[in-house]
């Protein structure tokens, strides 16, 4: 075989592997890819929220908790938290604990930065979750601002699993035939406020 030949054998070889490797290269860059899904997921929203995000202005979120007689021996719970401001101004300027519950994951991560940000780190928790499935059982003080149908859809577990005497208020929307026990208007707003009633 003269030189030549051995020649082209071995770059051919050499270019057989050199594609091997640049193929293998190639599988290996496209594996992040699929994996995006997995990790875009994270960012996504358990399911289709129930209400377009709207946050309450602070003045409504001061006067809902005011008439929900908030004080340093309560944990308000806020379901639909949004950017946590109701948990936040719940531990900031009443000494409670606030824990806030969001189905959206950004939201959560938005609440979360907020917290830190106000000094409250440390007695506000947010928690990614449905509110038709999330334990709020401990609550002394329930918060809202929803639509008035997920009201009503809510309004059997607010009255199961609550303890007598447990405070709920609603910002903007009723709780249909179940009468509140006080309503206010601050900034043309409604706020709504109702007590657990005992068990039969």
């Amino acid at each position: 075989m003269s030189r030549s030949d051995v020649f082209r054998r071995v770059a051919s070889a050499a270019g057989a592997g050199l594609a091997a490797l640049v193929l293998a290269g190639c599988s290996e860059a496209r594996e992040p890819a699929a994996a995006a899904p997995a990790q875009a997921s994270a960012t996504a929203p358990l399911r289709a929220p129930d209400v377009r995000y709207e946050p309450s202005p602070h003045r409504v979120v001061r006067a809902m908790l005011k008439l929900g007689e908030v004080t340093d021996k309560d944990i308000v719970y806020d379901l639909g938290s949004g950017d946590g401001r109701l948990p936040i101004a719940a531990a900031r300027d009443f000494g409670a604990r606030g824990v806030g519950i969001d189905i959206d994951p950004k939201l959560v991560a938005k609440a979360r930065e907020n917290a830190q940000k106000a000094g409250v780190a440390d007695r506000v928790v947010f928690r990614n979750e449905d509110i038709f499935i999330a334990d709020f059982s401990e609550a002394t003080v329930v918060t809202l601002f929803l639509y008035p149908d997920v009201n009503l859809k809510l309004r059997p577990k607010l009255l199961e699993t609550l303890r007598p005497g447990t405070r709920v208020v609603s910002h903007y929307h009723d709780m249909g035939d179940w009468p509140p026990k006080t309503q206010i208007r601050v900034q043309d707003r409604d706020i709504y406020l109702w007590v657990i009633p005992p068990r039969p």
